[in-house]
């Protein structure tokens, strides 16, 4: 619960009004989560998606992370560059198998 507050401040502190996240991802499934935190970013899931602003983290990294936490990505971008299907598929290969 409190890793869960916390994540919540992050994301009313972190993102200005209007700004674009500069990660943006796309679950195959559903994340069971809104708000999930990685690394060092933290993640807003809905229906459209996931975002994050950007991190410390090179984008592989960002989205190896993620991939651990909820699962196989349909598509990841960094800065609205989109990962290849080789760089997409090395993310994916980072899943948890459950």
């Amino acid at each position: 619960m409190i890793r869960t507050l916390f994540a919540a401040s992050l994301l009313t502190a972190a993102v200005p009004a209007g700004a674009a996240p500069y990660y943006r991802a796309e679950p195959t499934a559903a994340p069971a989560r809104s708000v999930v935190v990685t690394r060092d970013n933290v993640w807003r899931c809905g229906a459209e998606g996931c975002a994050a602003e950007r991190a410390s983290s090179r984008p592989a990294i960002a989205c190896a992370a993620l991939v651990r936490e909820i699962g196989q990505l349909a598509s990841f971008s960094a800065q609205d560059r989109a990962f290849g299907a080789e760089e997409l598929a090395a993310c994916n290969r980072r899943a948890r198998a459950d």
